[in-house]
């Protein structure tokens, strides 16, 4: 059983904590809110739809406090940028492992969180792109990348008008990855500080869209992913806190997936499809070549 406190309760933060909840293995044991907020005191169960769990939000103010009484093993965190790098400072001194959640950090403060992990030995895995499938996109954009290294680039982000990060950390976190593709390539005419362009559209209740267009002189690929649901990132957070728990370091969504043994097993079915196709054809020698 992995005890998971919950720490910010906006949209994404409650659709989490409701996710959560239903898990057998998972069992939120606290909660936490801003000094501020109108939810502290109040039941969880109340925050989000269900009956009296018994989990009373409390402030994070209260930290210590809160992880001293409840041992939590991971926690969720989902709040602001500034009160997520507070208080990961806090979890991380009392050994608490983090899915960070949160977007609109800087490169410092995501800086900051590796170096907590080797100070404290607890585990962080810094997740503004919590979605599975955003991240399948990233890995299919980085070898297009790869591959179409004299195409042009751009990244177009859709979100709610309420969000305050703009562009979103997924969109930048995209456009690394097209960036290390380029850079990865072998174009030796690539300018070495390319910049991927960003459009950003805040508008309406859109829970997250990204979109890639990949522009030829002869053709366009287009590679894109939109969330219908907040559900979407209540499941990329249960993998990562299954994921975490009892880990030391720091990581991110496609350490918690795996992504480099997938293409890499990818890679070695084929091999053995092409080794397969050929053995009637080839003699001993041509197939060791393959």
């Amino acid at each position: 059983m992995i005890r998971v406190c919950i720490s910010g309760l906006g949209k994404t933060g409650r659709e989490v904590a409701k996710f959560l909840i239903e898990q057998e293995d998972i069992k939120i044991v606290s909660a936490i809110c801003s000094p501020d907020s109108d939810k502290k005191g109040k039941d969880l169960g109340e925050i989000i739809g269900k009956e009296n769990t018994g989990i009373i939000i409390e402030s994070s103010d209260n930290i210590e406090q809160v992880v001293f009484k409840t041992k939590p093993d991971v926690v969720v965190d989902f709040s602001t940028p500034e009160a997520a790098a507070k208080n990961a400072k806090v979890f991380s001194k009392l050994k608490v492992n983090i899915v960070l959640g949160t977007t609109g950090f800087s490169d410092f403060s995501i800086k900051r969180m590796f170096l907590l992990t080797n100070k404290y030995r607890n585990g962080i895995v810094y997740a503004p792109n919590i979605t599975l499938g955003v991240n399948v996109l990233m890995l299919l954009t980085n070898l297009a990348a790869n591959i179409l290294n004299n195409y042009d680039f751009q990244i177009t982000e859709i979100h709610h008008k309420n969000k305050k990060d703009s562009p979103s950390g997924t969109a930048k976190k995209i456009a690394l990855e097209i960036e290390k593709g380029l850079k990865n390539s072998g174009n030796k005419n690539m300018d070495k500080d390319v910049k991927i362009p960003i459009t950003a559209i805040r508008a309406g209740g859109v829970v997250g869209k990204h979109e890639v267009m990949i522009i030829g002189e002869d053709d366009k690929i287009e590679i894109s992913h939109e969330s219908f649901s907040r559900k979407a990132f209540a499941l990329g957070a249960l993998r990562a806190v299954r994921f975490i728990k009892g880990k030391t370091g720091y990581y991110e969504m496609k350490d918690v997936l795996d992504l480099k043994k997938v293409l890499s097993d990818y890679i070695k079915e084929e091999n053995k499809t092409t080794r397969k196709r050929y053995k009637y054809v080839l003699d001993k020698n041509e197939i060791r070549a393959l």
